[in-house]
């Protein structure tokens, strides 16, 4: 389901599924993450759903996102956009820090050790291929920025948008992950669910952080 035109990255309340047929391929992002090929398996056939909160009791948004995956466990995520780097816990990527802020076209500085072509996929001008052009919608978006500190030595970046894709309106997270020279970029599309929280999803379902 598209997303209209009042779902923004300043109002991303609401509920989104990850449209695996049009998003990238992330089992070699997971990889040079080092999760296990077992994990990595039931990562592809989950189905991912994101339930997010979005206030400004302050200066800064507050993005509150509930993750879930079948098979894993169920994630909470709550970023303010201050870029002050938290801690996070994550059962399947581990211990990380991270920030994240809001940005607008045009004025995007990547925090991350890449290259231009990497800064161009984050700021949605071209797709990973290098070549085909695309382009966010709105004027603001999201960065994220994050980096493992138990022993997995990744990186990672990611902005959040939204993109025609298919003639539709979609949420797009594009992500990139760097580890000891290595790169991977994906770009992640979301389905719109809706704007209510659905009370009726199993409990048992699984999230993944991240995504």
């Amino acid at each position: 389901m598209a997303a209209p035109p009042d779902i923004t990255c300043t109002n991303l309340t609401g509920t989104f599924v990850m449209n695996k047929t049009l998003s990238d391929d992330v089992d070699a992002m997971l990889t040079l993450q080092g999760l296990s090929w077992f994990t990595r398996h039931a990562i592809r056939l989950a189905t991912v759903v994101i339930t997010i909160k979005e206030y400004k009791p302050d200066a800064f948004y507050h993005i509150d996102a509930t993750s879930v995956a079948s098979g894993l466990a169920t994630t909470q995520e709550n970023r303010i956009l201050d870029w002050q780097t938290r801690d996070h816990a994550d059962r399947i990527f581990g211990k990380v820090e991270g920030k994240s802020r809001m940005w607008k076209t045009g004025e995007l500085s990547m925090e991350g050790p890449g290259s231009e072509e990497d800064a161009a996929f984050l700021r949605a001008e071209m797709l990973k291929d290098g070549h085909t052009p695309t382009k966010y919608l709105d004027d603001e978006h999201v960065q994220s920025w994050v980096i493992n500190v138990d022993g997995g030595e990744w990186i990672a970046e990611q902005t959040w948008g939204f993109e025609e894709v298919n003639d539709e309106r979609r949420h797009t997270r594009r992500v990139v992950v760097w580890k000891k020279g290595n790169v991977e970029r994906v770009r992640l599309v979301y389905d719109f669910r809706g704007k209510e929280e659905d009370d009726e999803d199993d409990e048992d379902d699984e999230a993944l952080a991240y995504e």
